[in-house]
């Protein structure tokens, strides 16, 4: 974890820091950060329901918030890292974030523009990029120059740098994990958000739970004890160490899932490392030994015997922390 200076004078002009904003679906986390990975006036804001430009105006006044703090605090800012939910498109710096209503092409870097001074270059990159930058500046990939980052929350996505490269794709959509196809026949209910995250993502978790309190007329356990509609990833894991039926089935499904995608994408990619991170990741970071025994079912024998399985180091900084590294590693690998 970087070290964190709260509101310590400085009497000297520090230079080369970073504003780092990690833009989520309910909140904006945000910081300044040092080249060596203190954190300094570290904040949350919640979204409170905002959508579209409202959003963009909070995170531009958020910006501008610790412009004036950095100023003031004698810290000399050199560029601005920014996280986001989705999909950014780095040849306009638009952005798509799916949890954000209004932010289907939505115009993150000119917004965050209007607060920022000439000369002060700002990176967007997605959630699941900053997630793997963070890891492997501050967290679990340290040393490794090839490892892949599954963020297992409401959706999945990956995180992906192989030979010290990030990769994007043709159209910056790589890494869209929660789409892969691990369960035929295709069902139409995986339109909406893909196979895998169908059964094992935090959404997905819960549904399935849902789908199966319903279906089971003659089910007493403790997942009857709420309105259905109410039961969430949460509950589940609950009932699963109160070994539930119901939780253990639908967790024990998600395991053999997490363990085929795995496998999937180490035979594909040959990783250092496979990090586990997201809401999930988590209460089902006890299952890490479990799914690795799954992948090792499924993935090239060499490969699977060479990659180790882990969880996030970063808790919940791991997107605060890549996005700071989005701005810094310039002067990191100059």
């Amino acid at each position: 974890m970087p070290k964190t200076l709260i509101n310590q004078p400085i009497n000297t002009i520090i230079t080369m820091a970073t504003i780092a904003l990690d833009i989520g679906g309910t909140k904006i986390a945000s910081a300044i950060f040092l080249p060596d990975g203190s954190m300094l006036f570290n904040r949350k804001r919640l979204l409170k329901g905002r959508t579209g430009h409202e959003v963009g105006k909070l995170a531009a006044e958020i910006l501008a918030k610790l412009l004036t703090v950095a100023r003031r605090s004698r810290i000399q800012i050199d560029g601005i890292g920014v996280c986001v939910p989705g999909i950014v498109y780095s040849q306009t710096g638009r952005v798509w974030a799916p949890n954000i209503p209004g932010w289907e092409n939505y115009p993150l870097q000119e917004v965050l523009r209007t607060v920022t001074a000439p000369g002060i270059d700002i990176y967007i990159d997605s959630d699941r990029t900053c997630y793997m930058y963070g890891e492997m500046w501050q967290g679990a990939a340290k040393e490794c120059h090839s490892a892949v980052f599954i963020a297992v929350g409401t959706g999945i996505g990956a995180g992906i740098i192989i030979d010290g490269h990030v990769l994007h794709g043709a159209s910056d959509i790589i890494g869209a994990t929660g789409w892969m196809a691990l369960q035929p026949p295709y069902n139409e209910e995986y339109d909406a958000c893909g196979c895998f995250e169908y059964y094992a993502s935090g959404n997905g978790i819960g549904a399935r739970v849902r789908d199966a309190v319903r279906a089971n007329k003659s089910y007493k356990g403790r997942l009857r004890q709420k309105p259905i509609c109410r039961i969430s990833a949460y509950d589940v894991f609950s009932a699963y160490n109160e070994k539930d039926p119901i939780a253990v089935s639908v967790l024990h499904k998600a395991i053999e899932m997490w363990g085929m995608a795995s496998a999937n994408i180490v035979s594909l990619l040959n990783p250092q490392k496979i990090i586990w991170g997201g809401g999930v990741f988590g209460p089902a970071g006890i299952f890490i030994d479990d799914i690795y025994k799954e992948a090792c079912k499924w993935a090239q024998p060499l490969s699977i015997k060479q990659v180790e399985f882990v969880a996030s180091q970063l808790s919940g900084n791991a997107g605060l922390i890549g996005a700071a590294f989005l701005a810094i590693k310039k002067h990191l690998y100059e």
